[in-house]
């Protein structure tokens, strides 16, 4: 059983920066894919960024460029850097975790609310 922590979030003004962090405790980290996921109100959750085991990143568009998914394996730790923020940013920002062979997450964290204004 993975059991995940979000730390980081807050508000921050148009164009500024957050880094979220994600720490892991059960199972053996550096076996899992990571992602950081996010809700605003209203909407279905997406999937922002994920980072596979072997250290592979990937983004929605909509942030890419502006946002980079690393991982610390000695840490059990996943962050999400979060430059030029913009107010569409705006929603609560989920870690989570799965093996490889999985389809979909299967361990997720409370979540941590980032807030943008403009």
């Amino acid at each position: 059983q993975v059991q995940l922590v979000e730390s980081g979030g807050g508000l921050v003004q148009a164009g500024g920066s957050l880094r979220l962090s994600c720490a892991a405790s059960g199972g053996i980290f550096r076996f899992n894919d990571m992602g950081w996921y996010r809700q605003a109100p209203g909407k279905q959750r997406e999937l922002v960024a994920t980072i596979t085991s072997g250290g592979t990143s990937s983004y929605v568009d909509s942030v890419k460029g502006r946002f980079t998914i690393s991982r610390d394996n000695a840490k059990k730790s996943v962050y999400l850097q979060m430059d030029s923020l913009k107010p569409e940013d705006t929603a609560v920002y989920y870690c989570a975790a799965k093996l490889p062979l999985r389809q979909t997450y299967e361990y997720w964290g409370q979540g941590t609310q980032v807030a943008v204004s403009s």
